[in-house]
C-alpha cells in the first residue's frame, strides 16, 4: 500500500531572496578597506613587521586612506531602499533580542528570529559606531593642526584601542560566517535555502513566505 500523498510541498532545494544587490555591495566594499586598515595596523604598530614589510611612508598612506574610505560605502548605501531596510531592521532591538541573547540554547530554533539574531545586530552597531571613534580620532591624528597636542594624544589612546577591539569584533565575524556555509552563501549570491532559514531565522522566514511572523 503506497504512502497517503501531502499537500505540504517539500522545502528541500527551495532558495529565497535574503540581501539585495545594494547591501551585498555595502558589506563587502566596507569589508575591503576595514581589512586593508587592519593588516595595515598590524604593519605600523609592529615593529619586526614593519622592518620586513618595508615602505612604512606608503603603507601609513594606505591606512590613512583606506580610513576614510570606510564610511563611504555605508553613507552610498543609504540611497538603496533595500539596504535601509535592512538597516532599519538591524537597528531595532526588541525583548526577544534580549531573550535570545540570554538563552543557552539560542540557536535551537525555540525564540523566534527575525532577519536579524541579536549577535548580528550588536555586530552591526558595533562596527557602525567604532568606524565613527576610529574615523573622527584618525583625523585629529592626521591633520595635526586641528587641534593641540594633548588632544592628539587622546585620540591615539582611543585609535589604539577601538583599533584592537574592532580587529577582534573582524575576527570573530569572519569565525562565525565561515562556520555557517549558508549564511556566507547569502552575503555572495543574496539567496539562502528556505531550510536554512526557517531553521535560523523562523521570523523572518515566514515573512517572505507570506505566513504570519515576526519581522524583527
Amino acid at each position: 500500500m503506497s504512502a497517503p500523498e501531502t499537500s505540504v510541498p517539500s522545502e528541500t532545494g527551495v532558495t529565497i531572496d535574503r540581501f539585495s544587490r545594494s547591501s551585498r555591495w555595502v558589506h563587502w566594499l566596507t569589508a575591503i578597506p576595514m581589512i586593508v586598515c587592519i593588516l595595515t595596523a598590524a604593519v605600523l604598530y609592529n615593529g619586526q613587521i614593519s622592518v620586513i614589510a618595508g615602505h612604512r611612508y606608503l603603507v601609513e598612506q594606505i591606512h590613512v586612506y583606506s580610513g576614510f574610505a570606510l564610511p563611504v560605502p555605508l553613507l552610498v548605501g543609504i540611497l538603496s531602499r533595500a539596504y535601509r531596510d535592512d538597516a532599519r531592521r538591524l537597528n531595532r532591538f526588541t525583548s526577544r533580542d534580549w531573550a535570545w541573547l540570554r538563552s543557552r540554547t539560542r540557536r535551537d530554533g525555540t525564540i523566534e528570529v527575525g532577519k536579524f539574531n541579536a549577535g548580528q545586530k550588536l555586530n552591526a552597531a558595533l562596527s557602525a559606531g567604532s568606524i565613527g571613534v576610529l574615523l573622527i580620532s584618525g583625523v585629529v591624528m592626521y591633520f595635526t593642526d586641528l587641534a593641540p597636542l594633548s588632544w592628539r594624544s587622546g585620540a591615539t589612546f582611543v585609535h589604539d584601542w577601538f583599533a584592537l577591539g574592532v580587529g577582534l569584533l573582524v575576527v570573530g565575524h569572519i569565525v562565525m560566517a565561515v562556520k555557517d556555509p549558508y549564511a556566507m552563501a547569502g552575503m555572495r549570491s543574496g539567496r539562502v535555502p528556505l531550510r536554512w532559514a526557517r531553521r535560523e531565522h523562523g521570523g523572518w522566514a515566514r515573512e517572505v513566505a507570506g505566513e504570519t511572523g515576526e519581522t524583527s
